[in-house]
């Protein structure tokens, strides 16, 4: 069973950067898919997660937060960082090496964003530069409080 994290960047980022900011090292960098637009990498060995990068318009996205409310956000345009993966990888490989690449990216461009799992929970936010992150203990459990402060 494999498990979804999308990074959602509002706005028109060039997804050529964005997808440069994920990795870790230069060899790591998504490349050109068969579809304009669209920046992939199997990085599941080194990483844990396969990645896809792609821009897109009229946006629709909800996910549970914190105490269970719901969250809705409607970006015009948006670039999508999904990071798919398989179910014996995320705890030790898949899921601090997303976190961290989500903190590259955050600190390397400045739009709203937001982090969801599998279009069902939200993990973080940013709104006009502040950083919010929800469900404290996920990121207890995953020990990940210190990879993306704001």
């Amino acid at each position: 069973m494999a498990v979804e994290f999308r990074l959602v960047l509002a706005g028109d980022p060039p997804v050529g950067e964005v997808a440069a900011l994920t990795a870790a090292e230069p060899a790591e960098t998504p490349q050109p898919a068969f579809k304009p637009g669209l920046f992939t990498a199997r990085l599941y060995d080194q990483r844990g997660y396969a990645i896809a990068v792609r821009s897109g318009a009229h946006g629709y996205y909800e996910a549970e937060t914190d105490g269970d409310a719901r969250w809705e956000w409607e970006p015009d345009t948006y670039v999508n960082v999904t990071f798919s993966m398989r179910a014996d990888d995320i705890v030790d490989k898949g899921i601090p090496n997303m976190v961290t690449a989500v903190g590259r990216i955050l600190a390397g461009r400045g739009e709203d964003a937001a982090l969801i799992q599998d279009g069902n929970y939200l993990y973080l936010t940013r709104t006009d530069g502040v950083i919010r992150k929800h469900r404290p203990s996920w990121w207890n459990h995953y020990h990940l409080d210190h990879l993306i402060t704001g």
